[in-house]
C-alpha cells in the first residue's frame, strides 16, 4: 500500500512537475519509460535473491530503496524549480536519479508476492494475489487524494511525504514480519533461473506487459490531454490527474475485494474480462472533452486491472514449484515496468505529434493481446 501511493503520487503529478521545469513530453515520459525498464531487469534478480535470502530482508531493502531515491528524486526537482539546474543536465539528473531509485525499490514487489505464495494454499492462490492486489489498490486510491490535498503546498510536497511513508513500511516490516527459516530457504545452487520465455509462464508474461503498455499510454499522457482539453493550470492538473487515477484505482479495489473473492473462475477467464473491460476504457477515453467522460474510461481501465492481475500472479504462481516462487514473482513484477518502458514514450511521443492517436494505440494494444490469447493454442491448466 505504501508503494501504491507513492508510485500514484509520481504518476499524478510528474506532467505537470515536468512542465513547470521546461521539459517536452517526451522527456517526461521517457524518465519513466527508461527508469521502467531498469525496474524489470532488475526484479528478476530481487526475486531470486529472495528466494535465497528470504523475503523479509529483501523486502527491508527495497523499501529503504525506495525511500533514499524518492528524496534524492525530489532534491533534482527541487534545483530544477530553483534554476540551479536546466534544460539537458536537468533532465539527465533526474533520469539518473530515478533509474538508481528503479534498481533498489525494485526488490519489494517481488519478495512480497513470494512471500504471500509461500503462505498460501494452492486453491486459495487466486484470491490472495488478489488481497495483495487490493492492498496496492487501496495506495493507489489514497495516493492521488493525498497528492491533491499536498499540492496547495507545491508539486514537491506529495514526494516528501511518499519517501515518509516508505520509510514508515520499512520500519514495520523489520519491526513486524516472520523472518523466513533458514530451512525454507532455497541454497545457491539450487535457485532456478526462470527466462522470460519460459513455456510455463510465457502467456502471463505477455499479457501482463501488453496490458501495462497499454495502461500506461494512457496513465502518462493523462495529465497532459487534462491540461490542454480543459485548460488547467500546473497545481490543477495534478490535482485532476489525482482525481482520474483514483476512479480507476477505486474501482480496481472494488472488483478485488468483491468479483476476485467471490467468483471461483479459471485465471485465463479473468484475464480475457479484465482485457475486454480495458479495451471499452481506451476508446472512451479517447474521445472524452470533459471529466465526467474520462472517469467512465477510467473505470473501465480500473476494473480490467483488477480483474487481469491477481490472475496473471496467481496463474503464474500456480505453473511453478514451490522453490521457483521467487523467481517466477520477479518475471511477473517485471511485467509493468516493461510495459511501462514501451507504453510512456510511444504515447508520449504519438501525443508530440497527434494527441488523438495516444489513447488510441492503447487500444490497438489491448484489442491485440485479446485476440491472440482467444486464438492461442490449447490452454493450460490454470486457464
Amino acid at each position: 500500500m505504501a508503494t501504491g501511493i507513492g508510485q500514484s503520487q509520481v504518476f499524478a503529478i510528474l506532467a505537470p512537475l515536468g512542465r513547470e521545469v521546461g521539459m517536452q513530453e517526451l522527456q517526461i515520459t521517457s524518465i519513466i519509460a527508461i527508469s521502467a525498464l531498469v525496474f524489470g531487469l532488475a526484479s528478476p534478480r530481487w526475486g531470486r535473491f529472495s528466494d535465497r535470502r528470504g523475503r523479509k530482508p529483501v523486502m527491508i531493502i527495497g523499501l529503504a530503496g525506495y525511500t533514499v531515491g524518492t528524496l534524492l528524486f525530489t532534491t533534482v526537482f527541487l534545483l530544477g524549480l530553483k534554476g540551479i539546474l536546466t534544460g539537458m543536465t536537468l533532465y539527465l539528473v533526474a533520469l539518473l536519479s530515478r533509474c538508481a531509485q528503479s534498481v533498489i525499490m525494485s526488490a519489494t514487489n517481488p519478495s512480497a508476492t513470494a512471500f504471500a505464495a509461500d503462505h498460501t494454499a494452492r486453491s486459495e492462490r487466486t484470491r490472495t494475489m488478489a488481497k495483495l492486489g487490493t492492498a496496492n489498490s487501496l495506495g493507489m486510491i489514497l495516493g492521488p487524494a493525498v497528492s491533491g490535498a499536498l499540492a496547495t503546498f507545491g508539486l514537491l510536497a506529495p514526494l516528501y511525504f511518499a519517501a515518509c511513508l516508505a520509510a514508515g513500511a520499512a520500519l514495520l516490516v523489520w519491526r513486524r514480519l516472520p523472518v523466513t527459516p533458514a530451512s525454507e530457504r532455497t541454497p545457491r545452487d539450487n535457485v532456478q533461473r526462470l527466462r522470460f520465455t519460459d513455456p510455463r509462464l510465457r502467456r502471463y508474461i505477455i499479457t501482463a506487459v501488453g496490458l501495462f503498455i497499454g495502461f500506461s499510454g494512457i496513465q502518462q499522457t493523462l495529465g497532459f490531454q487534462l491540461q490542454d482539453k480543459l485548460g488547467l493550470s500546473g497545481i490543477a492538473t495534478a490535482q485532476m490527474t489525482g482525481a482520474a487515477l483514483m476512479v480507476s484505482a477505486g474501482f480496481t479495489f472494488l472488483i478485488q475485494i468483491t468479483v476476485m473473492q467471490r467468483l471461483k473462475l479459471q485465471p485465463g477467464t479473468f484475464i480475457r474480462l479484465g482485457l475486454l473491460s480495458m479495451l471499452t476504457g481506451a476508446a472512451v477515453i479517447a474521445g472524452f472533452q470533459d471529466f465526467q467522460t474520462l472517469a467512465m474510461g477510467m473505470a473501465c481501465l480500473g476494473t480490467g486491472l483488477g480483474l487481469c492481475m491477481p490472475a496473471i500472479s496467481a496463474g503464474a504462481s500456480l505453473a511453478v514449484s514451490p522453490e521457483e516462487q521467487g523467481g517466477a514473482a520477479g518475471l511477473i513484477a517485471a511485467c509493468p515496468a516493461l510495459g511501462f518502458t514501451l507504453g510512456p514514450i510511444s504515447s508520449g511521443a504519438l501525443y508530440q505529434w497527434q494527441p488523438a492517436l495516444s489513447p488510441l494505440l492503447s487500444a490497438l494494444v489491448f484489442f491485440a493481446v485479446l485476440v491472440t490469447l482467444v486464438f492461442s493454442s490449447a490452454p493450460s491448466a490454470q486457464d
